[in-house]
């Protein structure tokens, strides 16, 4: 294989939603043995916690399930990232539409949205925990889980 199969999960403020899925297909990926060949990043489309770890709600649900995050920091998410990365997944339709006006036409088709890769659940957004209670944190969580292991099961077979 010539390159790594690369991967970047986008949210608002790339505190809670885009480091969990990248704290857990992190996780799953390390897990498969295929650290050496996907590549996993995670940004977000406003510029509001730039260098700040995830929110401590997230780390919190996640670490009670095994999956450290402490390492990530917040990031935005820019033009070279589109470039990059083969995946680019966003959690809602407004990162979705955000991502779309910041890529180039031919990048376009590589933007997608992450729950397309969890069929399973009714919902097609992740929906931001931020203003919610602790369950709001649990479910998202379960939501990333679920289209963390689609996202690994169509990378297995178009790229590896």
């Amino acid at each position: 294989m010539s390159h790594k199969v690369s991967v970047i999960f986008v949210c608002l403020g790339n505190i809670c939603r885009s480091p969990t899925a990248h704290a857990v297909f992190r996780r799953l990926v390390d897990e498969a043995g295929l650290s050496d060949v996907v590549l996993i990043d995670s940004a977000g489309t406003a510029a509001y916690h730039i260098g700040k770890q995830p929110d401590g709600r997230s780390m919190q649900v996640a670490e009670s399930r095994g999956i450290p995050m402490a390492d990530l920091r917040a990031r935005k998410v820019d033009l070279g990232d589109i470039i990059q990365f083969d995946y680019i997944l966003a959690m809602d339709r407004s990162n979705y539409m955000d991502l779309m006006h910041l890529a180039l036409p031919e990048h376009r088709e590589k933007i997608r949205m992450f729950l397309d890769f969890a069929p399973e659940f009714d919902e097609t957004e992740v929906p931001d925990p931020y203003y919610g209670g602790p369950a709001g944190f649990d479910h998202v969580f379960d939501l990333v889980t679920a289209a963390s292991k689609g996202l690994l099961d169509d990378i297995r077979s178009n790229h590896l």
